[in-house]
Formats: structure tokens, sequence, C-alpha cells
């Protein structure tokens, strides 16, 4: 028998308004938690291809032009035919000439030359032994460190070199060649770093 002290409407009205706000509350507090799984603007901003505007290279052979790409540095350089012609000679002095380390050298860029053509080249400048940014030293002269030398990469801090497509020398404290980001051209003075040619695996 009903108790005729209780107003069961109201009680249900009190039951259903509860659990209203609960739910609201519930979801207020559900919203900021899950955004917290989201990658903030500045990471997907770091994470975003960058343009390179390569014009100022095009007639400069040895000039190089230094971008950004999640927070690592892009080295984007222009080869003479003479440097491009001395690469094969190379290959009997350095530790990976065939670039058969994938995680450095993506199968479209696994050529001589190790990029998408001869002339530019696209590399991540940190030397693969302790995270070091290597110096472009692109002049085909004698310099202190080889009296053969073709061009290249040195990096200072521990005496590691590349040759103009970013190969290792034997020997070096470097384990790896020079990593190729990913990298597409857009137009002919564009480059894209961060997404890869057209029909790449």
């Amino acid at each position: 028998m009903a108790n005729p002290g209780v107003n069961n409407g109201r009680r249900r009205f009190l039951t259903a308004s509860t659990a209203v706000v609960g739910a609201v509350g519930a979801g207020l507090v559900a919203v900021p938690f899950v955004k917290s799984w989201l990658p903030s603007a500045r990471a997907q901003l770091a994470g975003a291809p960058t343009e390179v505007d390569i014009s100022r290279i095009d007639n400069e052979p040895g000039m190089l032009v230094r971008a950004e790409w999640r927070g690592q540095p892009i080295f984007v350089f222009k080869r003479s035919e003479r440097q491009i012609e001395a690469l094969p000679g190379l290959e009997g002095r350095l530790a990976d000439p065939a670039s058969d380390n994938a995680d450095f050298t993506p199968a479209w860029a696994k050529n001589q030359t190790r990029s998408l053509t001869p002339e530019i080249g696209v590399l991540v400048g940190i030397c693969t032994h302790l995270g070091c940014v290597p110096l472009h030293r692109p002049e085909v002269q004698p310099q202190p460190w080889d009296a053969n030398w073709q061009g290249g990469f040195f990096c200072p801090c521990h005496n590691s070199f590349y040759d103009l497509a970013g190969r290792v020398y034997q020997g070096m404290p470097a384990p790896d060649n020079l990593r190729v980001p990913p990298y597409r051209f857009v137009g002919d003075d564009v480059v894209l770093i961060g997404e890869a040619p057209e029909g790449a695996a």
C-alpha cells in the first residue's frame, strides 16, 4: 500500500534530474580528458610537411639550404656534374655504398645519389653517431682530413665523414649513412619534406 505522505511524481522528477545532472557532469569531465590524448597544435605543426624554396640553389652547385622538419635539421643542396661523377669512385671507401639499410634509405632513393634527381640532395642533417649536426664541405679539393676529398659532410664532434650522397666512410664512429627523409618536388622550385613521392611504398 502506497505511503500517503510520499509524492511519487516528485521522487521521479528528482531521480531523473539527478541522473541528467550526473550525465552532464560526467560528459564535462570526459571531454578535456579525451582531448588531452590528442596531439597539441604545436605537435601537429611539428609533424606537418615543410615546404623548402630551392630557387636560391638552382644556379649555384655546392649551395645548401637548411630547413626543419619534426625538430630535425634538413639539408637541401645542389650537386655539380663533377661531384655526381665522383660518387661511383668512392664506393670502395664507404661503409654502406649501396645504401642497404632501409631505415636510412627508402627504396625510391636507393640509387647512386640517394635522391629523386641526381642534382638535388635532401638529407636529415644529423650525424648517425651521437646526433651532432655535420658541416657541409662541398669543395672538391684536398682537405686536412682527406687529400682526395670529393666533397661531402664532416662531423666535427667525433670526426665522421660522409660523401655528397650522405654515405658514411669506412672506419668512422658513425655507423650508418645520413638519413633520407620522405620528400617530393612541388613544381620546379619547392621541395616538400615529410611526404614521399607519388607511388612510393
